[in-house]
């Protein structure tokens, strides 16, 4: 998982043989798996100006997700 600079966000990662996105959260410690997310919107939150206002708009209650 990378390590990101955000303040809610810990690490991410993506495996683009199953398109999911794995999240882990800062201050709760928990891990979530997103499912058939696409690449591109895996690309935007990586490049996003800020990670947060991306992960709301465009993963957050869009896709299917566990918490592991």
């Amino acid at each position: 998982m990378a390590y990101v600079q955000y303040r809610a966000l810990e690490q991410v990662s993506y495996d683009e043989g199953a398109h999911t996105l794995r999240a882990r959260f800062r201050e709760s410690g928990r891990t979530y798996v997103y499912r058939d997310v696409p690449q591109d919107v895996y690309d935007g939150l990586i490049f996003a100006d800020s990670l947060g206002a991306y992960f709301n708009t465009n993963v957050r209650d869009h896709f299917e997700f566990e918490e592991l």
